[in-house]
């Protein structure tokens, strides 16, 4: 009888031992199914161009929110929260990923995105000649489209963009200096002029 009862001792312990690993598991699941769930709705509000409010995730707030400004013809909010994003992006602490080359040149297409359609509001003058805000909107939107160029060279929408844009502007046209009162884009990433 003694060694059927250490027999039963030892089922019961090995019982618990994987009752115990079951709950585990069964908490692990839940989590990772809590944030796959979470990481699809902010994936679906990405996708939608939807604003994401979940502050979980800096980066694709703020890369919401900018695209957003963009798609309402807030310009000037739209380059300066894409100008954040890049702020984010190059600080590692801040992302829970590695953001790629693809998608920095991607944030530089839409800062270059936005300037240029600035620039198409402001085109011309009464007398036809282009506005100087312009001049200096489409030569930001130039070297946007350029640094894309440069972090994804087979960036075809980039390649694109910048052809139109070189259609649209003068070959001759110089830098201008910034209108005070005109759009203030103190966050454009480095590397732009």
């Amino acid at each position: 009888m003694n060694k059927h009862t250490g027999s039963h001792k030892n089922r019961n312990r090995k019982n618990q031992l994987f009752g115990l690993l079951l709950l585990v598991g069964l908490a692990g699941t839940a989590y990772e199914i809590y944030q796959t769930n979470k990481i699809s709705k902010v994936n679906q509000a990405l996708r939608a161009g939807e604003v994401i409010y979940d502050e979980t995730y800096p980066f694709h707030k703020k890369f919401a929110d900018a695209y957003q400004q963009g798609k309402t013809g807030n310009f000037k909010h739209a380059v300066q929260g894409f100008g954040q994003t890049l702020e984010i992006a190059n600080k590692k602490s801040e992302t829970a990923f590695e953001v790629s080359p693809a998608l920095k040149s991607n944030i530089h297409y839409n800062i270059g995105n936005n300037l240029f359609r600035s620039g198409l509001q402001r085109l011309v003058t009464a007398d036809g000649a282009i506005q100087e805000q312009a001049k200096f909107d489409y030569l930001q939107a130039k070297s946007a489209y350029e640094q894309a160029l440069k972090l994804d060279p087979s960036s075809r929408a980039a390649k694109f963009n910048l052809s139109l844009l070189l259609g649209v502007i003068p070959s001759n046209i110089k830098t201008v200096p910034q209108d005070p009162s005109g759009m203030e884009i103190s966050n454009l990433p480095q590397g732009l002029p």
